[in-house]
């Protein structure tokens, strides 16, 4: 099934949306949020099936779904924390700033905790207070899951994701290396994130979902240009229950908490970084990538950042070309 929430004082309405994303119908007589939903999932998820089958065969009353209307399926959460499952943009952002990978990086997940007092709607801009801050998207893939038990393993984390959406996790690059430089994570250089306007059950993604990934590209659109396809399948080198489960090892998750995939980055063929999407290859779903690339080809990166005025489409369409959770379509705006 697939939900969303109608901006709606500070947590939303909680509707279900058709499959075509395109019709909905309330259901805060079954949850007034899709918080209150997650908080008595076992009760409340057949019932929102229920309507989301009647959704589906137009047996009840239903309005048309704007994306504009959309606030983030949870417009504030409990917890948000961003993993490392795609290695290679790990390793190509420290390399921008002269950091090397270390070697546990690849068994055992890089997770910051995000601010999640509030999140970006999937059609508001991206506040941005001085161009120098180095602003650029970060296309992901993200989960909510109910509530997760301490020391859960994978294969049990599994079936606490509940629900599946898009992220952009916007980043203030030049911001990072001062702060990491202190020793104590991100902060100022991690701004209010954006979700997709619908979260979908796991079951909606059919044979998509596959080994707790989501076997389909990610599609990043800059200034209205193709800018990323990767494969949000391949090269992850964790899956999006082995990130839960490393977020459970010391402490419970209570019910929607949100944990994103990181930046959903792919190898080329020949096992080099990547091509741009212009040159062939999958692109990149963030700035970052292709500044790093342009450093090694041609000694200095040549892409700018983001500015006031820029445009950035997150989006994933399933085998027959239709929006799954609709997009992400975001400007920059000076604040």
């Amino acid at each position: 099934m697939k939900l969303a929430s109608l901006k709606h004082g500070r947590d939303g309405k909680l509707v279900v949306v058709s499959k075509d994303v395109t019709r909905y119908c309330a259901a805060d007589n079954i949850a007034p949020t899709l918080q209150a939903a997650l908080d008595d999932w076992d009760r409340c998820a057949p019932m929102l099936e229920a309507l989301y089958t009647d959704v589906e065969h137009q047996a009840v009353p239903c309005e048309r779904f704007h994306e504009h209307d959309a606030a983030s399926p949870l417009p504030r959460a409990y917890q948000w924390a961003d993993g490392s499952a795609y290695i290679n943009h790990v390793e190509l952002v420290r390399k921008a700033r002269g950091a090397e990978v270390p070697e546990s990086f690849y068994s055992d997940p890089l997770m910051y905790q995000g601010g999640s007092d509030g999140f970006l709607a999937p059609r508001d801009p991206i506040p941005l207070g001085d161009e120098a801050w180095g602003c650029d998207m970060e296309g992901e893939i993200a989960v909510i899951t109910d509530d997760v038990p301490m020391g859960v393993s994978a294969s049990q984390a599994l079936d606490h994701i509940k629900l599946i959406l898009l992220a952009n996790d916007v980043s203030l690059r030049n911001l990072i290396p001062g702060e990491l430089a202190k020793g104590f994570g991100f902060f100022q250089s991690k701004p209010p994130t954006a979700f997709s306007p619908v979260a979908v059950t796991p079951e909606e993604l059919g044979e998509a979902w596959k080994d707790a990934k989501v076997h389909l590209p990610l599609k990043v659109d800059y200034n209205g240009e193709a800018f990323g396809r990767a494969e949000a399948g391949n090269d992850a080198t964790f899956s999006l229950a082995e990130l839960v489960a490393h977020a459970a090892r010391t402490r419970p998750l209570c019910a929607g908490t949100i944990i994103g995939s990181g930046t959903v980055s792919n190898k080329d063929a020949d096992g080099s970084p990547g091509r741009p999407v212009k040159d062939g290859g999958l692109g990149y779903s963030c700035i970052a990538e292709i500044r790093m690339i342009e450093t090694i080809n041609d000694g200095k990166p040549t892409t700018e950042f983001m500015r006031p005025g820029d445009t950035v489409r997150i989006e994933m369409c399933d085998a027959h070309g239709h929006s799954i959770f609709g997009a992400i379509e975001q400007v920059v705006e000076k604040v």
